[in-house]
């Protein structure tokens, strides 16, 4: 599989042409066809792509369409009942609940796997050995007096800290404020903004006093750029890695990510064999592209809910 997924983004609309659209369920060899519509999280997109790659190969009639316009960007569709599937790095908020419900849009929420927000630094940062809860507070918490990375530990270089962040209609952008700066409170504006990963990892390569912070999988890709900064959380610095996401010791970035399925859209056929497909195929896609498999009991609960179309939060 190709694994370059940030910078197809890039070159193309995040939209996989699988195969021809046909404008029924079935075609008249038996088939399904039809097309199922994705957008959301730009950190869920390499496994719903993967995913989408190897349905693909199964139903060559179905066409699966992937967009990528942030967690919030793609619950603005959602909620209208423009798209039948929402990739989501985080649940869904009460103000989009509200705007679904208007619509009369029902949904079903599957986690599909988990991911640990990874906090990283330039290749050439040596004097970050980790950071506290407490100093990406100070650094990122809005009216933040902090401008040199010396404000931080006095030992460290008294040069300015460049920072990257997603842009604020990212799921992961919300995950990240409400673990570090807490829900009610507002971020620092005044950092380089962009839903576009890649973005993200070449402002930090190529910048030796630069931060930022993204999902799991882009770091684990670009990790012969990039240094990840181990994480105190109160019981010692623990990086991000495939273990301590999964077993809950990296604290307090690690996450369980989703998707959203339009219960109206559960009456497609084809999306329905997508999503089973989905779940059947995640713990094997999931681990391809750098992410964390549910457990088997989180995994069965999963299954559970799309078997028998269990609409609203899962948790």
């Amino acid at each position: 599989m190709n694994k370059n997924i940030i910078f197809k983004v890039i070159f193309f609309t995040s939209t996989l042409f699988i195969s021809s659209c046909g404008s029924t369920d079935s075609d008249s060899s038996g088939g399904l066809s039809g097309s199922v519509k994705v957008d959301g999280s730009s950190t869920v997109f390499p496994i719903t792509e993967a995913v989408a790659e190897e349905y693909g190969k199964v139903e060559k009639n179905v066409r699966v369409t992937v967009g990528v316009s942030g967690t919030g960007g793609g619950f603005k569709k959602f909620c209208k009942g423009e798209t039948d599937v929402n990739d989501a790095s985080r649940p869904i908020k009460s103000k989009e609940i509200k705007v679904c419900e208007e619509n009369n849009i029902e949904y079903v929420e599957l986690p599909v796997a988990y991911d640990g927000l990874s906090v990283v630094l330039n290749k050439d940062n040596d004097w970050v050995d980790y950071l506290t809860v407490k100093e990406l507070n100070s650094i990122w918490k809005f009216g933040s007096k902090i401008k040199l990375w010396s404000d931080v530990r006095k030992e460290w270089p008294k040069k300015p800290i460049k920072l990257y962040g997603p842009g604020t209609d990212s799921g992961t952008f919300d995950y990240f404020k409400e673990a570090i700066i807490g829900k009610k409170n507002k971020i620092r504006a005044d950092f380089t903004k962009s839903e576009d990963d890649n973005v993200l990892v070449n402002g930090v390569s190529g910048s030796k006093y630069a931060m930022a912070f993204f999902g799991f999988a882009y770091y684990k890709e670009n990790m012969n750029k990039l240094k990840v900064a181990p994480i105190d959380g109160g019981n010692g610095a623990v990086s991000p890695t495939e273990e301590t996401i999964n077993n809950g010791t990296y604290i307090p970035l690690s996450r369980p990510i989703f998707i959203y399925v339009s219960k109206n859209s559960y009456g497609k056929e084809q999306v329905n064999s997508f999503i089973q497909y989905y779940l059947d195929n995640a713990p094997k896609l999931v681990g391809e592209v750098g992410y964390i498999p549910l457990s088997n009991s989180l995994s069965k609960k999963a299954m559970d809910a799309h078997k028998n179309k269990i609409t609203g939060k899962w948790n």
